[in-house]
């Protein structure tokens, strides 16, 4: 983020050119365009939306016109849409950034320094705040705000303003999804006026994720989730961040740090402190100008998930939100009074309380209204850094030295990551992912003991003695939700965590990582990049030409250099018996050019190990079905966006499988397999009942989906012919209905009292050797969330059934929150059945949720390539 990507001069001179051809009004000094000469509305209008290409045009205009804003061209987007941040400071600060930046590395890390040199950087340096809009692109109020925030600050030049400039860092990120944006503005805009005026959008707003893109702070699998990364947790570490969002129409207009109880531990207690400090200035500020129903230190709990707010507590950095009331999209809102409801944590009632003393009395409800509180907040948050930016900047320094000491003194003073892995390239990714996070990771350049374990050469350290510990912590030391009376109704039933019970990324991601209590030491130097995976191509025992080369299928990445391999057009073979060394699921490759296999190497990963002779028996062909994806509108199906981008990371092709195509028949023809991704049973078959939140009859008739009785029949008969039905998690519910499946969910129909397990890592038993787990371990997690554990009803074809994943017999539970433990011991947790000629695959958990969890991925993968 060090330099800019500017505008060319050409398109800047355009942009000039239009300013003065079709807009006259400047700011005083006769400078500035402000936002409502350049849209021809002013920001928050009804029924308008600012599009992203124009306020991208519009930031690159006041570039030109100002000396205060940088713009920052990260990268393109999913889609190829520039991803913006703008730094808005003063001239000064802004011609010597590389010594400020300098600054805030040594506050934000501050081991080896001496004091003299932190207090010159508490004296030198400036507050460094970042805020970010409309992550979720139907959210649309941050975006639409952002260019009246940044003109004013561009054109005031009273006392306030100044001292924001002169004190503070300002780096806005304008729009965290803005091929969402596009989407967003372009749907409204082709039903404004119509009788689908602000509906929800039919498919998902963004390529992959939709609105998951707020679960993407720890493992950055989107690309504008890596360039947030880069900037937030390397290239600078802020002080402050807020991130703007929206919530539901019928209850309080406006949420303001900070949040309620519970709290996720290993954060800085000082990091709680702040954010209730910024929030109260932010509240009060808000009730200083007069707006009505805002609500702060209730319905958002400090456990949530690992978004972008949730996560930068555990960088040290004071990571909050705010939640305006929904507008829909840019058309207003009335409300009732009656229709004003509370009932969320620490929020029970719509009555005036210390947190709410102000309550709104209803009526329409705008855009516009959106716009100016976020207006708002954003200003006092970084006026509150102006006014205390020594204070805020000693804060950082101790929370950095606090969280060090900790980690030092701590149960757990370090983690260690084996070289030996049963995936050993899942491992390097892990580090590199956390690498994105800044972590320090050290590497062992020979081998090494600690608490009586012996470590090889390569293997990686991880020290909490550093200022990240408490992300270290949550990420890769096991963890369990909270259980008490801030978790818990008064009649014991449990509350739901906001997202999920764990963020374990080494459990989700199926590596090795060993907590240990003392300090490692050893020949570890701290790696200063990325790992590089370039795979090996070995040589054989004998000295004649190779009979051809084994790739290990234990690998995630193995997958990737196969499909690789077969879209060449070569021939591969999968082992089933284990002989001569080779593992059951391991692939052989033979009579392939030598650089080829050069090619795989490098872009894999994966090592080619060659073989003196090829088994004769115990080996099979690999075949490679021809994949179909369904997908669905109604908002679109989030689990089926991150499929995709699960296949497409490791080079499965796949075709998009719609309802109507499924009503068409003749599937046999096209596909081999069939995924249908999480999701319920009336969102697959497009029969809703009445009570239904989703009312087909609301969008567009080319927008209706679903498959219908004569899907469900075209499916059966796909299956029955030879083809594979993967169901995956909830959708079982319609494979097992549809296809009078011998098979049930124990937990189905059990209260949250009898059984619970929101989100957490359970142990399993998986039989590695059935072609569908093959390269998996025997023991193994999965990420169970709200899934089904599944009983085989007993009946006349029993042997039909078969379970490749179960549940272990006691002690389920590695990292989250589980209740009722016996109720899904020693149950079914993946299973396939035969139909017909063909076969249907239940997974109940969470396979490749979020594309995060690569310990599992393979039994997804292994329906696919047999």
């Amino acid at each position: 983020m060090s330099v800019p990507r500017s505008a060319s001069a050409l398109r800047i001179a355009i942009i000039i050119l239009f300013s003065l051809m079709f807009t006259t009004g400047v700011d005083a000094q006769g400078s500035i365009t402000s936002p409502e000469d350049f849209f021809g509305f002013r920001m928050g209008t009804d029924r308008k939306l600012a599009r992203w290409d124009k306020i991208v045009d519009y930031f690159y205009l006041l570039e030109a016109e100002s000396d205060r804003l940088k713009v920052f061209d990260m990268g393109p987007s999913s889609e190829g849409h520039p991803f913006l941040i703008l730094l808005i400071t003063s001239p000064e600060n802004l011609s010597r950034l590389d010594q400020l930046q300098e600054f805030n590395k040594k506050i934000s890390d501050p081991r080896g320094l001496p004091a003299e040199e932190i207090e010159r950087c508490i004296s030198e340096g400036k507050a460094v705040v970042f805020q970010s809009m409309s992550l979720h692109a139907s959210e649309v109020g941050g975006t639409q705000m952002a260019p009246e925030l940044s003109y004013d600050l561009l054109s005031r030049d009273d006392a306030d303003a100044g001292r924001i400039l002169e004190n503070v860092l300002f780096f806005m990120i304008p729009s965290f999804n803005p091929d969402g944006q596009v989407m967003i503005t372009d749907w409204y805009r082709e039903t404004v006026g119509t009788p689908y005026e602000g509906l929800w959008m039919p498919w998902l707003y963004h390529k992959y994720c939709g609105h998951d893109n707020n679960r993407d702070g720890d493992y950055h699998n989107l690309p504008e989730s890596k360039y947030a990364a880069r900037a937030m947790f390397v290239d600078w570490i802020p002080q402050a961040y807020i991130d703007h969002h929206h919530m539901g129409s019928y209850g309080a207009r406006f949420y303001v740090p900070p949040y309620c109880d519970p709290i996720r531990p290993f954060a800085d207690p000082l990091v709680w402190r702040e954010i209730s400090w910024y929030g109260s200035h932010i509240a009060y500020k808000l009730e200083e100008e007069g707006f009505q129903g805002v609500l702060n230190a209730a319905q958002f709990a400090g456990w949530g998930h690992f978004g972008w707010h949730w996560i930068t507590p555990f960088h040290n950095i004071a990571g909050m939100l705010t939640e305006s009331a929904s507008t829909n999209l840019a058309s207003p809102v009335y409300v009732h009074p009656e229709q004003l409801k509370a009932g969320s944590r620490m929020f029970p009632e719509y009555e005036a309380q210390s947190t709410f003393p102000n309550p709104w009395p209803g009526g329409w409800w705008r855009l516009r209204n959106i716009v100016e509180q976020k207006k708002s907040a954003a200003w006092s948050l970084i006026d509150m850094a102006a006014r205390n930016r020594e204070t805020i900047l000693r804060t950082a320094y101790l929370k950095a030295r606090n969280q060090t000491q900790r980690g030092l003194e701590g149960d757990v003073k370090a983690i260690v990551i084996p070289a030996e892995q049963h995936d050993y390239l899942t491992s390097v990714k892990m580090i590199n992912t956390l690498l994105r996070s800044g972590i320090e990771i050290q590497k062992a350049e020979s081998d090494f003991h600690v608490e009586g374990m012996h470590y090889p050469e390569g293997s990686w350290v991880i020290s909490l003695a550093q200022p990240k510990m408490g992300l270290i912590r949550n990420l890769l030391t096991e963890t369990h939700y909270m259980d008490n009376a801030w978790t818990r109704h008064k009649d014991g039933t449990p509350i739901r965590p906001y997202d999920l019970a764990t963020h374990t990324m080494f459990e989700f991601m199926g590596v090795r990582a060993d907590a240990v209590k003392v300090g490692v030491e050893g020949e570890l130097s701290i790696l200063e990049g990325p790992e590089k995976m370039d795979g090996k191509i070995a040589a054989g025992a004998s000295s004649t030409a190779p009979a051809g080369y084994i790739l290990d299928g234990r690998q995630n990445a193995a997958f990737r250099a196969v499909n690789m391999l077969v879209d060449r057009g070569l021939e591969l073979k999968r082992v089933d018996l284990p002989v001569s060394g080779n593992r059951a699921g391991d692939f052989i490759l033979e009579e392939v050019p030598g650089e080829v296999l050069a090619e795989i190497a490098a872009e894999t990963g994966v090592d080619l190990r060659a073989l003196d002779r090829v088994p004769d028996e115990g080996i099979h062909k690999v075949s490679r079905g021809r994949l179909g994806l369904f997908q669905r509108y109604y908002g679109g199906n989030m689990d089926e966006g991150w499929t995709r981008l699960c296949l497409e990371n490791f080079s499965f092709p796949y075709a998009t499988l719609m309802s109507e195509e499924i009503k068409a028949g003749d599937l046999n023809k096209k596909y081999d397999v069939i995924i249908i991704p999480q999701d319920s049973r009336p969102a697959i078959t497009g029969i809703f009942p009445k009570d239904s939140r989703t009312n087909p009859e609301e969008y567009p008739e080319k927008y209706r989906s679903g498959i219908g009785k004569e899907g469900i029949k075209n499916l059966k008969e796909f299956v029955k012919n030879g083809g594979t039905l993967v169901a995956l998690g909830n959708s079982y519910d319609f494979a097992v209905n549809e296809f009078d499946l011998e098979v049930r969910d124990v937990a189905r129909g059990l209260n949250s009292r009898e059984f619970f397990c929101p989100g957490s890592t359970i142990r399993v038993d998986i039989d590695n050797t059935h072609p569908l787990a093959y390269g998996m371990p025997e023991d193994g997690l999965v990420l169970f969330r709200s899934s089904p554990a599944f009983e085989i009803i007993p009946g006349r074809h029993n042997e039909a059934y078969e379970t490749v994943v179960r549940y272990k017999p006691e002690n389920l539970l590695k990292s989250g929150w589980l209740d009722g433990e016996e109720k899904i011991a020693k149950r079914s947790a993946m299973i396939t059945t035969d139909y017909g000629q063909g076969r249907i695959v239940l997974i109940g958990f969470r396979t490749q949720h979020r594309n995060q969890t690569d310990g599992t991925f393979k039994l997804l993968f292994n329906s696919i390539i047999e």
